[in-house]
């Protein structure tokens, strides 16, 4: 890659073969959001295109739960890697996650996420995380992210 490697999103580099409609690099017609450590918070930006829209000029609230989803997630395998000392993070799976809408999103500019760690544990971590457009908080989330153990189907998925 020949980005600086301080904007390389988490996806890229731990997971380059993910199929992940969210957030993986392998998948062309996915979302493939770049999540990107910036001190202690995880932040994205993504740019909606029209089979995005729920109707005109306003993103889809699937879409929106999908984004705060996989960068929440990513933020959380980020923050148990580095709490465990390890070189690559586990793999991390959704237990639950909430999203409030706040008002319309639209489509017409980026997309600006922000996530961060509010708690964690040993294989677990909750995290809050906004997503903007426009200059105004649209929706926020609040999740519950588990690292998978071997024979669970996520186990070493990346």
């Amino acid at each position: 890659m020949t980005q600086n490697s301080a904007n390389v999103g988490l996806q890229d580099r731990y997971s380059p073969k993910s199929i992940c409609f969210g957030c993986g690099p392998a998948n062309p017609k996915g979302l493939r959001i770049r999540s990107i450590v910036q001190g202690e918070e995880v932040v994205a930006d993504w740019t909606p295109e029209p089979h995005h829209e729920a109707f005109p000029g306003m993103l889809n609230g699937g879409i929106i739960g999908s984004l705060l989803d996989c960068h929440s997630n990513w933020t959380a395998a980020w923050h148990l890697m580095r709490k465990a000392g390890l070189d690559h993070p586990p793999c991390t799976v959704t237990a639950d996650y909430a999203i409030k809408l706040l008002r319309p999103t639209p489509t017409s500019g980026p997309i600006h996420l922000v996530a961060r760690v509010v708690e964690s544990g040993e294989d677990r971590a909750t995290i809050e995380a906004t997503l903007s457009a426009g200059g105004k908080t649209c929706a926020t989330c609040r999740g519950t992210f588990v690292a998978v153990k071997p024979g669970h189907p996520a186990y070493h998925r990346w």
